[in-house]
This record gives structure tokens, sequence and C-alpha cells, in this order.
């Protein structure tokens, strides 16, 4: 019972809440109702009034409509009552409309002139009623003074109140009030430790956190590059694909240098006002210089950092020019930003402007690239710390199933194999866990409800089917990883691959990737009699690289050794003539149906195999490497993914045989001291 009379916190007394000013003024504005009520002055009276003039005064005196007179001396007014059977001679409505007592007001001049003609119709029989004389200060003093003065008291205070807001005074207007719309809105971190985050969190990326160690050792001992006669840098770019782990890595930087940390986004910078990004700008440097040494960090640059238009008639947003030259400006200027080092991340440097990248204001860029085999090790080590897993999770395994996974990518896998482990109840998260979690992400949600025929399902088995074949038979094609003709997402069928992580693509490996893309099309027509437009996204693919080897890396027989990629902004002319765009389109053309026709070649070469590897699939849905082994027999060509595997499989084997061998030694080492101990000790005893 006792816990029922406490707040959600926990607290025994209940938390009141916090004043506000405003307070004062919504009970003013009640209270101003209130009197606007209920003061006679106001527009509901209690008594209806005509006020009239001093001539209708005296003709409703000589008709005997007075019943009574009421005369304030102070302001010289005289309220005539009016007879209930004359009510509706003078108000031109009943008794029941204005009430049992109505008046008419009228001003008079002198008092003594009203009184003799007042006793001049009581002569004459036409006034029989009593006269009031009131010396208070008026009807309604109080409240015509406060009519008067309280709506400019009030105004006068408003005023006051939001120009102590609008100064800063209070928490509105995003907390500083619109004359502080130009003030920076970085968080500062008086001390970067304050985020937790060291080297030790970001996993991988060796060559990235080299360069940016060396920044932190430029803010903790600086005297030893500057006795050479050395400058620190004053800022580094961080360059890389979504999700490498830029932000992080800037974090472990201000976590490892143990210096106050300014962190805002490049979208911060811009508002609907114009000069606000530029004043931001100003008083974010003006604040880091006061706490240098310092970082300041800028995500996502290229918001503010885009390069500026070099055509006037194009149009642009000056606003944005004005903010990044107010950053050009500040990072390599006249002023001196010593001790503050500007840290950027983006994943479009190729749209920055090139003021912005030149040395001495960014003097380093830094690329964070994908991770590769040992780094995705690394990183799933990282993420699975935190998850229950039980012993059929391989860390090598999962690291060659995410080839092209960001770190990012990897924390949604384990997220994902969490989440469907905790679907399916188990205590523990299992290697099938993440197989499904791969699959999830790679094609997408599994559409168990999709109803297929069966010449549609048989018409993707032969499809997927000879993706299989032409992979397995073409030298640089990627290893086989599993087959499956299981909706998901977009696609009706997959083929999952382990890509080799090359640095260069020669034209032998493109071309078998070609090959292998036209599989599946080419199985079609050659076992079914007819195609679908279930190789559209295959078709795709292929005549963008077909393009991009003809008009990029220059492989074409016709146009050799040719580049004509053009990177010119706002260039909407094709570097290259209307002839010259006829012969790569042939090109391509030619190209395509040359691998097309080596597909159908090798199809027709295996296609037992194939009809086997198409009814394997329609009978069990998804079909693995081995399977395509048992049927094909084992690869012809041994892949440099493969051979590398193997060269770690096999040092993986010697060392931990090593390992294995220096652990046995120091066991037996101290089994060795321990008996001689014990003989010491006997031989002591006996003594």
């Amino acid at each position: 019972m006792e816990n029922n009379l406490k707040n959600p916190q926990g607290n025994k007394d209940p938390k009141m809440p916090r004043f506000n000013i405003s307070w004062i003024f919504i009970l003013a504005i009640v209270a101003l109702i209130a009197l606007y009520v209920n003061s006679e002055t106001g527009p509901v009276q209690p008594t209806p009034r005509v006020e009239t003039s001093y001539t209708d005064f005296q003709t409703y005196m000589d008709k005997g409509y007075a019943s009574k007179l009421v005369v304030d001396k102070t302001q010289g007014v005289v309220k005539m009552y009016v007879k209930p059977e004359h009510i509706r001679d003078i108000f031109k409505q009943g008794a029941d409309q204005v009430g049992t007592e109505p008046y008419i007001s009228v001003e008079i001049g002198s008092l003594d002139k009203f009184e003799t003609f007042v006793e001049e119709k009581r002569a004459e029989q036409k006034f029989a009623g009593k006269v009031t004389y009131e010396a208070k200060h008026g009807d309604g003093f109080l409240s015509n003074l406060f009519w008067s003065v309280f709506p400019f008291l009030l105004i006068i205070g408003v005023w006051m109140f939001l120009m102590r807001r609008m100064g800063g005074g209070g928490s509105g207007f995003g907390g500083g009030g619109i004359f502080s719309v130009g003030k920076s809105r970085a968080k500062m971190y008086e001390k970067g430790g304050d985020l937790g985050i060291t080297f030790k969190d970001v996993a991988g990326q060796a060559g990235a956190k080299q360069e940016v160690q060396e920044i932190v050792e430029f803010l903790k001992n600086p005297q030893k590059y500057t006795d050479l006669g050395g400058k620190i840098p004053k800022g580094a770019l961080l360059v890389g694909p979504p999700g490498t782990g830029k932000t992080l890595l800037a974090k472990a930087v201000a976590g490892e240098a143990g210096v106050p940390f300014f962190s805002m986004s490049g979208s911060d910078f811009v508002e609907m006002f114009v000069g606000v990004g530029a004043s931001r700008v100003r008083d974010l440097f003006a604040q880091a210089k006061e706490k240098s040494p310092c970082i300041i960090f800028i995500d996502e640059i290229d918001a503010v950092g885009r390069a500026r238009s070099k055509n006037p008639s194009m149009g642009g947003n000056d606003e944005r020019e004005n903010t990044l030259n107010a950053l050009l400006t500040e990072m390599d200027g006249f002023g001196t930003n010593s001790g503050v080092i500007i840290l950027a991340a983006t994943n479009r440097a190729d749209m920055l402007d090139s003021a912005l990248l030149r040395a001495g204001r960014f003097d380093r860029q830094i690329h964070v690239d994908l991770p590769d085999l040992n780094e995705r090790k690394e990183v799933f080590g990282v993420h699975l710390k935190p998850l229950k897993i039980d012993n059929t999770v391989d860390v090598d395994f999962l690291a060659r199933q995410t080839p092209g996974f960001s770190g990012a990518d990897i924390a949604n896998v384990c997220n994902e194999a969490a989440l469907i482990a905790a679907r399916h109840d188990s205590p523990t998260v299992g290697k099938q866990d993440f197989l499904d979690a791969v699959d999830r992400i790679i094609g997408g949600l599994e559409k168990k409800t999709k109803v297929m025929t069966q010449a549609e399902k048989r018409s993707i088995a032969i499809h997927e089917a000879g993706h299989a074949t032409i992979s397995w038979f073409t030298e640089y094609a990627n290893p086989l990883v599993k087959v499956s003709i299981v909706p998901r997402g977009q696609a009706l069928g997959a083929a999952w691959y382990l890509p080799e992580e090359r640095v260069l693509q020669t034209k032998e490996a493109m071309l078998d990737e070609m090959c292998s893309l036209l599989g599946g099309r080419a199985a079609e027509e050659l076992f079914i009699g007819q195609i679908s437009t279930g190789a559209m996204n295959d078709l795709e693919r292929t005549t963008k690289q077909a393009y991009g080897m003809i008009a990029y890396a220059g492989m074409s027989d016709k146009l050799p050794n040719v580049c004509y990629y053009n990177n010119a902004e706002y260039q909407f002319q094709r570097p290259y003539s209307e002839t010259t765009a006829k012969i790569m389109d042939e090109e391509v053309l030619k190209l395509i149906n040359e691998q097309y026709d080596r597909a159908k070649q090798i199809l027709t070469e295996h296609k037992e195999g194939h009809a086997q590897l198409a009814q394997l699939l329609i009978d069990r849905e998804v079909i693995f490497a081995e399977d395509v082994e048992r049927i094909f027999g084992k690869r012809p060509w041994t892949s440099r993914s493969e051979e590398l595997l193997e060269a770690q499989m096999r040092a993986d084997a010697e060392r931990m045989a090593e390992e294995r061998g220096k652990q046995l030694e120091l066991e037996a080492k101290q089994q060795d001291s321990k008996q001689q101990d014990d003989a010491e000790h006997n031989e002591g005893e006996s003594n």
C-alpha cells in the first residue's frame, strides 16, 4: 500500500510542478475577464440605460415618465428611472427585456437650475418621486481607473517578459532566444573522456587509428613536435562509406586526448535566417579558442562544405556559401587557432569545395574503408560480447559470410540474430540465427505467404541453377555459398557468393562475373524455351558493368585505353561525340552477346548436372556449395579467397599448436618445480 502512494520515481514526497512565470499572466488574464464582466462599465450591465440629451430629459419629465432621480454632483450626471408603464415608450422593449428599473442618463450644466426645474414639475404634478444626491467619485470610479490603466500595464509587462525571453533569459526559442539564434549549437564535453569511448572500442581500422593517434599525441605533447620546427596539423577529414565508424573514431580521439570536445553536425549551421550560419561558425571557434587545446568535430560536413557554384545562372544557396566562407576564414585566415584541431567526417568527399580540402585547413584525409576479413573478425568480437552465444557460433565463419559489410551492418547482424533467437524462444544465439540474420539483411524479409505455381517454381529453380552452374565452371567467378528459391524482398530467388576482396579487377574476372550473371537468362532460354522478366536485375547489373568497362576502364577493342569519365559540376554535355557514343553502344552489345553465348555453351556442356541441381532446388528450396560439389565434382579452380582462407586456417592451426606446446612446457616446468618443492619439504621433515 505504501508503494502506491509513491511517485513513479520512487520518492516518498510527490514531485511538485516547477514554477513558471506564465502562471502569473494566466491569473492576470482571468482576473481581467472577471472584472470586465462584473464591472458596471463593462459590456454586461445589471440595469440597462440610455444616454440622452437634456431636451429629451425635459420632454420625459413633462410627460411624467420619471419615477425617481439620482444626481451625481461630482460628474454632473442625472439618472432618471422610468416608471414601469412607460418603459416601452422610451426603450421600445418590455420590462422582460430591460428589467423593472431601467434608467436614462443625462448631463446637467447647473445644479441650481436643475433643482428649480424639478420643483416646477412637482408643482405641475408631473413628478412625484424623490431626488437622491450622491457625492461619490463617479459611477465605478475604481473600475474605470482599472480599465484605463491596467491594459497599458499588462502590455508593458508582456513586452518586458518577451524581451527577457528573446534576450536569452528564458527557455523559449530553442533555449537561447531569438537574439541568440546566431550562437553555436555545438555540444561541449569538458573532458572527452566523459564520452566513455577510447581506441579499445574501435575494432579494426588499424591504419585510420594510427593516423588519429598522432593527433592525440599532438594534443598531449605538442612541444615534442614544435621543438623541431613543425606545426601541429589544423584539421583531419575522415572519409569513408556510411557505417564504417568515422564518428566513433572521432569520439575515441576525444576520449584518448582528455581535452574539451565540441561536437555538432554540418546541418546545425544552416538556419532559415540570413547570416546565422556564419555567426554560428564564428561563435564556435570563439568558444574553442577559450578552451584550447581542444577538438572541434563536425559530422556530415558536406551539408555546409559543398563546392560553391561556378555558374551564376544555375543559382545557388548564398546562405550556405556565406557559412562556408566563414568556415574557411576561421580555419586558416588572419587569425590563429593554436591548439584547436578540427575533425570532420563525410562520405561524400568528392562534393566538398576544393578550398576546404587544401593543406592548411584539412591537412590530412584519413580514409576509413570497409573492414576486410580480419577486421570483420575484430568487429564481430566487439558486438558479440553482450550476446549469449552457444558453441556453434564461429567468428571466422561469420566474417567470411559478411563480405562488404560495414561496422554498422555487422552490429545490425548481431542484433537481428539476437531478435531471431528470442523470437524462437531460444536461450542462446546460435549459428543458424546469424545465417538467418545475414539472409534477412541481404535479401530482405522471407515471404512465406507468397503463392507460386509449379511452373513458376520450376522456372525460378532453372534460373538460379544456371547462375550456380556458370559460377562453378568459370575461373574468376566468386565461390558459391548457397542457392535459394525462397522469395525474399523483391527477389524470387537468389544465389549467395563469397566475393574475393580484390584490390584490382582484371578484364577476365569482370567477364566471368558477367557470364555468371547471364547464366539465369541463358538457362531459361535453353531449358524452358522462353525467357521471363526474372533476369531484369541481372541484365541491369551486366549492362552497367559493360558500359563501365568500355567508357571508363578502356577495355574495348575499338576504344582502347580511353576514359570518358567526367566529374565536372553542372556539366550536362557528354565528353564524347555521337559517333563515339554509337561505337560504345555497339561494343557493349557485342561484349554482352559474347558472354551470353559463352554461358549457353557452358550450360549445354553440363546440362545433366544443371537438371539435377534444378530438381534438388525444387525439392529442398535451399542448397549449399557441398550439394553443388556432390553433383559437379570439385571446382576446377581454387579461388584466391579460398587459398587465403586455407592459408589462414593453416596459420591458425600452427599458432594454436605452438601455444599448446608452450602451455604443455609451462605445465611440465610447474610440475617439476612442485615435485622438487615436495622433495625438499619431505627431506626437511625427516631431518
